[in-house]
């Protein structure tokens, strides 16, 4: 009883222990994928810092390029944090598995020991017989022998039941030999991050610096950005009125009804929340939706009724769902604006320099509908809003992370 005991235990404290590892292999997954993802959005805005330093001038873009990267480095500081925490919590396990197995090895060899030493001293015929005849009555003396016949086939099982969990022992070592190496390579990774934190941190400050050197500039160059921000907010407005004008009358107040294919459309639509695809097939967030502070100039407050989305120079924009183009609109001479409506939803994609599609024509997800434009500087950035009718949404919850 004593040794069936001794194994549930053991048995129990390994389901557990693997339940944990199994919970915290799941987490651990999804970090590395949100770590290597990380990593790569730095790689690529390196990338475009490198294309927009080539005409040798501090820009706004860079200064923006800067701040993403510095956003994406610490997200992964703490996702390797996250890391580290997770698998000391494997690595505590593993030493509790292998804790709860020399325990258990201490006992099953002490059982061990002590039934093969009674084989030992019951081995030869008169032995045996001493021991049957010395029963108490005829029952004991049955079981005796039931248990002289048992005990070669428990010996047998005994031995292989303490191989097995050295072979387990010798398991749980290795893993954790690996899980300690692994821990020291994320620590180190930590550091290195840490390091280049502080000086892009520096880089900022530098770029910053200089570019309020030329805060006319930049004044006016705002000026001019909220300028045509105003214009596209306007026909934006006035294309989504115009297409969401009213058809039907209930009850003397006019109301406007989707046709069963608008309805349809529009709740694939919002069942892909957060699932849609990129504007850009490359790209990393340089300004988000909301009001911000001015990257430099002091005071100053600027709003987004979208994002922006930094990428390479030649690079397409495309239709992020089905949808229909209900517009394509012209801003400046190399700011075109394309406007698709997805029943009643709205996506906008602006600062094309080429459009490939037309008013009416249906389009499918990811279908290229324009080329985004590149400024003299190397800037090549997608300006994308999504509206709901009327409602302006924020695009970073609909696309995916």
């Amino acid at each position: 009883m004593t040794i069936l005991r001794g194994k549930y235990i053991f048995i129990f404290l390994l389901i557990i222990s693997n339940g944990i590892v199994l919970f915290a292999q799941q987490s651990k997954s999804e970090l590395e994928s949100k770590r290597k993802k990380l990593e790569a959005d730095i790689d690529y805005t390196n990338k475009l810092l490198d294309e927009t330093r080539k005409n040798k001038q501090n820009t706004l873009n860079e200064i923006k390029l800067i701040n993403n990267k510095l956003l994406s480095r610490s997200e992964l500081v703490a996702t390797l944090k996250k890391e580290t925490y997770l698998l000391e919590t494997e690595i505590s396990t593993t030493e509790q598995s292998i804790d709860n197995l020399n325990e258990d090895l201490k006992r099953l060899k002490s059982e061990y020991s002590k039934v093969v030493y009674f084989a030992y001293k019951y081995k030869t015929s008169y032995n045996k017989l001493i021991y049957l005849f010395s029963a108490e009555d005829l029952n004991q003396a049955y079981q005796r022998m039931r248990y002289l016949n048992q005990i070669g086939d428990f010996i047998s099982k005994q031995a292989t039941e303490i191989r097995a969990n050295e072979t387990k022992k010798q398991e749980y070592l290795s893993s954790l030999k690996e899980k300690k190496e692994y821990k020291k390579q994320l620590l180190d990774k930590e550091n290195s991050q840490l390091y280049r934190l502080e000086v892009e941190k520096s880089k900022k400050d530098a770029v910053g610096n200089q570019l309020l050197s030329k805060e006319r500039q930049l004044r006016a160059e705002l000026r001019k950005k909220q300028k045509e921000e105003k214009k596209l907010n306007r026909q934006i407005e006035d294309i989504i009125a115009k297409a969401t004008e009213t058809k039907t009358t209930t009850g003397g107040n006019k109301v406007y009804s989707l046709t069963p294919e608008e309805k349809k459309l529009s709740e694939s639509f919002a069942d892909n929340k957060g699932k849609l695809p990129w504007p850009t097939a490359k790209g990393v967030i340089s300004e988000f939706y909301g009001v911000h502070n001015h990257p430099v100039l002091r005071g100053v407050k600027t709003k987004n009724n979208g994002i922006n989305i930094a990428t390479s120079k030649g690079t397409d924009a495309r239709c992020v769902f089905d949808g229909k183009v209900v517009s394509v609109t012209t801003i400046t001479n190399n700011n075109r604006a394309v406007i698709i409506r997805h029943g009643k939803f709205f996506s906008v994609y602006s600062n094309l320099e080429k459009v490939y599609v037309s008013a009416g024509d249906n389009v499918k997800t990811k279908e290229i509908i324009g080329k985004v434009h590149t400024t003299n500087e190397g800037n090549t950035t997608l300006h994308f809003e999504i509206w709901s009718g009327k409602t302006i949404q924020n695009p970073a919850y609909w696309i995916s992370k």
